[in-house]
């Protein structure tokens, strides 16, 4: 049984709800983040662009809550089933880092 579910993924902050609860009391906010980039394929560069849904629970839902739209982030994260009955992709993100005002790797 394969049992790796990494992702990394880089974009900009399309859309965020507004910040809500589980019924234990964890915070959790849905978002959507644009991702754009050139990739290689068959020996051939190709542009991709997609959008993906991302939940984000607990400590870092205060980073996310003050992200602006359109503000470059990276996530990390696994993937999971919207739902039992919805089984559509959710990016369920761990890490958050801003990509915008990096310099050398030091966010400033």
């Amino acid at each position: 049984m394969w049992a790796v579910n990494r992702i990394e993924l880089s974009g900009r902050l399309r859309a965020r709800d507004p910040q809500r609860y589980t019924p234990a009391g964890i915070p959790v906010i849905e978002f959507r983040l644009e991702h754009e980039s050139e990739q290689e394929e068959a020996g051939h560069k190709r542009r991709v662009s997609c959008e993906i849904a991302c939940v984000v629970l607990g400590g870092q839902t205060g980073l996310l809550a003050a992200t602006n739209m359109g503000d470059a982030l990276l996530v990390r994260g696994f993937l999971a089933a919207k739902s039992l009955k919805n089984q559509t992709p959710v990016l369920h993100v761990n890490e958050i880092e801003f990509q915008e005002g990096n310099e050398n790797g030091i966010q400033t």
